[in-house]
């Protein structure tokens, strides 16, 4: 993933966290989302024409779009106030398409710290599936603090260790970080678990 893209995702994935959480109103996330969201569909089309015949290029680009279309979806399900369900049947898309590319970096790529990486995408857009797609409401908040906290973890800190040239060397350690603190989201389910109408969060992720 680009890193300059990787970091703007860490930045919405934040902020919609935040959203679900309720501490930031919906619409006045959606400018954010529709910056991330083209640049998220913009970034991917340029690496792919520019490839030339380089598949490691094209497999790491082709995954930017299921970012790009979300936030772009999220956008739109704001300002026309979309009822949510496409886009959560879509997050079941992107999550099952999350776990391929986890194999992939595991095994063809050759990172597994962004192997788990991948692995907590796969997590956090099942959990939109689950609250949008089948209106499971009582993981709003549990929904809103992995988000919030998969925004650094998973995308700000990697993309600035890729832009200062660590990212290979700290990789085994970033792997057992990450590893861990996706175990660490089964302690916070039981303190944000609760129940909230579904039509308040039917249109954000």
């Amino acid at each position: 993933m680009g890193s300059v893209g990787l970091l703007y995702v860490g930045a919405v994935l934040f902020l919609n966290g935040l959203m679900l959480l309720g501490r930031v109103d919906a619409r006045s996330a959606v400018p954010l989302n529709l910056f991330v969201g083209f640049l998220q569909v913009l970034t991917p089309t340029y690496l792919i024409f520019t490839a030339d015949g380089d598949t490691g290029q094209v497999l790491n680009a082709s995954g930017l779009y299921l970012f790009g279309f979300t936030y772009a979806y999220v956008a739109l399900n704001q300002l026309m106030r979309l009822d949510g369900t496409g886009l959560g049947y879509f997050s079941l898309f992107v999550a099952i398409c999350a776990l391929a590319y986890a194999v992939l970096n595991f095994t063809m790529l050759g990172d597994p710290a962004f192997a788990v990486i991948w692995l907590h995408w796969a997590f956090l857009w099942a959990l939109f599936f689950l609250l949008l797609g089948l209106g499971r409401a009582d993981l709003t908040r549990f929904t809103g603090m992995v988000a919030a906290i998969q925004g650094w973890v998973t995308a700000a800190i990697p993309a600035f260790l890729l832009l200062t040239g660590t990212w290979q060397a700290l990789n085994p350690v970033m792997t057992v970080l990450l590893a861990l603190i996706g175990a660490g989201y089964l302690a916070l389910y039981p303190r944000l678990a609760g129940r909230q109408r579904t039509e308040e969060v039917a249109a954000t992720v």
